[in-house]
């Protein structure tokens, strides 16, 4: 191929294609844990989080919520992945090979919100949320009571969450959607110095913990006993006021270790015995390719 202008322009056409099929040949999995949420600027703070959403019997004056006193913060992160195409390939038109090369970059960047995601779920039982506390821990702070959204053990963790609010238990922060960037032109520096035609995709995004009522994390066996458990727990649950947060769980996720238990619980309709599996369909099950 002859390097000029047009061909360098009908190539980064070609390549953009390519990353924007892979790009959509993958379905995110991240939505459905996790509410998106559009960033402005480097850090965003979510001071509102420290109030669980309830109404009260008007008495008086209004009691207005400050939302400042418990201020959670996520901080965006960049991230990006590049390739280079040396320009002896262009020029022997030996391009065949890059095709799948610019799918997985395009894959990569639909995929990274996921990782992100999935990632500070596991974390949950070491990682602060607005309260101070681990998203998952045994000391949540209700009206000068310690409140438990979670199950301790040394198995591999599932959990049970409530996700038809508003706000789901996580939060996807974007900042910038995935950018893809051609640096191509002659006078480039990796193309003078290196004979090399660099492309790469770019976002600016984050995660973080949304309400921690709003899910359930467990280390202990997957079993009928601990998934009602854990229910149990999280319908429970009142704010400050003593007032029912009406949460109730709709859905078990799980990571590849724990398919089989979960199928058994809410997906079967017949327990061993041949009895009736009361928790059938019980909530909706998402089996992460994400997790352990």
């Amino acid at each position: 191929m002859l390097i000029t202008s047009a061909a360098l322009a009908a190539l980064r056409t070609g390549f953009q294609t390519q990353f924007q099929t892979g790009f959509d040949g993958v379905a995110s999995e991240y939505s459905a844990i996790a509410t998106t949420v559009t960033s402005t600027t480097g850090l965003e703070t979510y001071g509102w989080l420290g109030d669980f959403p309830a109404m009260r019997e008007w008495i008086g004056e209004r009691r207005k919520k400050s939302l400042s006193e418990k201020s959670y913060q996520i901080a965006n992160r960049d991230f990006e992945d590049t390739v280079s195409v040396p320009r002896k390939h262009i020029e022997d038109d030996n391009l065949g090979i890059y095709g799948p090369v610019l799918q997985g970059l395009g894959q990569a960047a639909r995929e990274n919100p996921d990782r992100l995601v999935f990632d500070l779920l596991v974390k949950g039982f070491e990682t602060a949320c607005y309260d101070g506390q681990n998203f998952f821990d045994a000391e949540h702070p209700v009206n000068d009571q310690s409140v438990s959204n979670m199950q301790a053990g040394g198995g591999v963790p599932w959990f049970l969450m409530d996700t038809t609010r508003p706000l789901k238990p996580l939060i996807y922060q974007q900042r910038k959607a995935p950018n893809f960037v051609a640096k191509d032109s002659e006078n480039d520096d990796a193309v003078f110095n290196r004979g090399e035609y660099v492309y790469g995709v770019d976002t600016r995004e984050a995660a973080g913990f949304g309400y921690w009522q709003m899910a359930f994390g467990s280390k202990a066996d997957l079993t009928a006993a601990n998934y009602a458990a854990a229910a149990n727990a999280m319908m429970a649950q009142t704010n400050d006021a003593g007032v029912k947060l009406g949460v109730k769980p709709n859905l078990l996720v799980v990571g590849t270790a724990n398919r089989a238990k979960a199928r058994k619980i809410v997906k079967a309709l017949l327990i061993d015995g041949g009895d009736s599996n009361i928790w059938f369909e019980d909530s909706e099950l998402h089996e992460s390719r994400w997790l352990a």
